[in-house]
């Protein structure tokens, strides 16, 4: 029973990874922007200093450097990520298990990734950086008939192939060929490691799921409404609190056509206590009451507030799940 109740938390965290098909969606655009950045920045701004001991770090740079920009951003983009801050800074954690912090983390991760990774895996798949991060490491003795006494000095050069000796630049082919082969293999390896991890994420995520495929898709079909409704009328209620209290300081406030629509039809809004935001905010997993399922935290303090059993939602809102 407690390994059930493990693997079922788990799944709960890794369908937040595959929960909407919009995520999985902007992923793809994500993956497409970069490519299209990478393939730009090689065009108009990848310059191999062609120098012995600065070629490893420029090509090493240009490939480690934009990915964790990318993850960083990918990071603090993400949603989850300001869930599970407001979870540990509202309540502590206390109600987040290890292995499921580990899973949400993970998720976050997962998310993050897709940019850096498309980064590594175009720069490999191209070979220009890394062609000059390792051309100085080119054994000369697997080229027949180099010349013995160029070092890597010379290898160093290759990449700016007017900058090498007339006599040697007929081998930068074959280096280059060399060179390109092992950054594809490295390249394709990694498409086909993380190809096989998307795939076995999926199919724990169905193998372990305790709801339907269908209601599934219904919970990512109403996380997607009740996300879009809620910046959508958030929006609204701001703009009417805002009018409110701008026509309170100077007596009246210039609204457009519109606007004049929203305050005739809404008339007043009221500002929301900061306990029931805070009780909206955190970390949430699938749950059901009465075995009726709760998709959400704002579905959950819905419920329990028309219930208007204070104790029960002070203690039910604490819980994650």
């Amino acid at each position: 029973m407690a390994a059930a109740a493990l693997v079922t938390e788990n799944f709960k965290f890794v369908s937040l990874f595959f929960k909407s098909k919009d995520v999985m969606i902007f992923n793809g655009l994500i993956a497409l922007g970069t490519v299209a950045g990478q393939t730009a920045y090689n065009v108009f701004a990848f310059h191999c200093p062609c120098s012995s001991g600065r070629n490893y770090r420029y090509g090493l740079a240009a490939i480690g450097v934009p990915a964790l920009a990318f993850f960083l951003v990918g990071i603090m983009m993400n949603k989850n990520t300001w869930d599970l801050v407001s979870e540990c800074r509202l309540r502590n954690c206390r109600k987040l298990s290890g292995a499921a912090a580990f899973a949400l983390q993970g998720t976050i991760i997962g998310r993050a990734v897709v940019a850096p990774l498309t980064w590594v895996v175009i720069s490999l798949l191209q070979g220009q950086a890394y062609t000059c991060a390792l051309s100085e490491f080119v054994n000369s003795s697997t080229l027949v008939g180099f010349p013995s006494d160029q070092g890597s000095e010379v290898m160093a050069k290759f990449p700016c192939k007017e900058d090498v000796p007339t006599e040697v630049r007929v081998f930068w082919p074959e280096i280059e060929r060399q060179l390109k082969y092992e950054s594809q293999l490295i390249g394709w390896l990694l498409v086909a490691g993380t190809s096989v991890a998307v795939f076995l994420m999926l199919c724990m995520k169905r193998c372990t799921s305790p709801l339907g495929y269908l209601q599934e898709d219904y919970w990512s079909e109403y996380r997607s409404n009740e996300k879009a409704l809620f910046e959508r009328t958030a929006a609204v209620h701001a703009r009417l609190l805002a009018a409110e209290n701008i026509k309170s300081f100077f007596g009246f406030v210039a609204l457009d056509k519109d606007e004049k629509e929203q305050a005739a039809e809404y008339q007043t809004a009221t500002p929301i206590c900061s306990t029931n935001w805070n009780r909206v905010t955190g970390v949430y997993l699938y749950r059901e009451k009465n075995k009726l399922p709760l998709y959400s935290r704002l579905n959950k303090w819905a419920t329990y507030n028309q219930e208007h059993n204070e104790e029960a939602m002070e203690k039910e809102m604490d819980m994650i799940y």
